[in-house]
């Protein structure tokens, strides 16, 4: 079961300049999380952001935010409980054509839907408190989750890790940078092959 760019989303949550600061770990983290939206950016994966309260913790980090489609600002720790779902899941396009009663209904031809992009690739902070609640969300909704350890931290080393060992527990894979990046490229011929290794070099 391999990750594939195609079907994939990143989302990153919560890369705060005002919670940063007090992160476990917190300027690796949001490294990897700057290196994964630049891959994904080169693989042509949407990238989504997440801001919690960002009156009170002020914006993402202005890099990271600028390689995001979009900010989703939130109140609840979930950013499922705030529509990132809908950002995910666009919805069904509305069938095209005449009247409904011109064709019977095996002559019609569906409507194109756009490609569903299932996978969603996520990872942020803090990670036992809205990248956790988010995750779970989106596994709820029958997103497949998979949870990037090393580009997600907390204040504590402790927190992060029951938050790793609860998601797995509710059926996300727990992946690395590196995992992500070599299959979302599949293989050394890949055309973005050469750009994703001097990010991750």
């Amino acid at each position: 079961m391999l990750l594939d760019a195609s079907e994939s989303q990143l989302v990153l949550v919560d890369y705060q300049e005002r919670l940063m600061p007090a992160i476990f770990e917190g300027p690796a983290a949001l490294a990897n999380a700057l290196r994964l939206a630049q891959i994904a950016q080169l693989m042509e994966v949407p990238v989504w952001g997440t801001e919690q309260n960002p009156s009170r913790l002020g914006g993402n980090d202005a890099a990271l935010r600028a390689l995001c489609q979009n900010t989703l600002a939130k109140m609840h720790f979930s950013a499922a409980e705030e529509g990132l779902g809908e950002w995910l899941r666009p919805p069904a396009k509305p069938q095209q054509g005449g009247n409904a009663r011109s064709l019977p209904k095996h002559l019609q031809k569906p409507a194109l839907q756009a490609p569903e992009r299932g996978t969603i690739v996520i990872a942020g902070c803090e990670a036992h408190v809205c990248l956790m609640q988010t995750a779970l969300d989106l596994i709820e909704d029958e997103f497949e989750v998979w949870v990037v350890t090393d580009a997600c931290s907390s204040r504590t080393e402790r927190n992060r890790d029951a938050a790793f060992d609860r998601l797995a527990g509710a059926g996300a894979e727990l992946v690395t940078t590196e995992m992500v990046a070599f299959e979302w490229l599949g293989s050394c011929e890949h055309p973005a092959f050469k750009d994703v290794l001097g990010l991750i070099k």
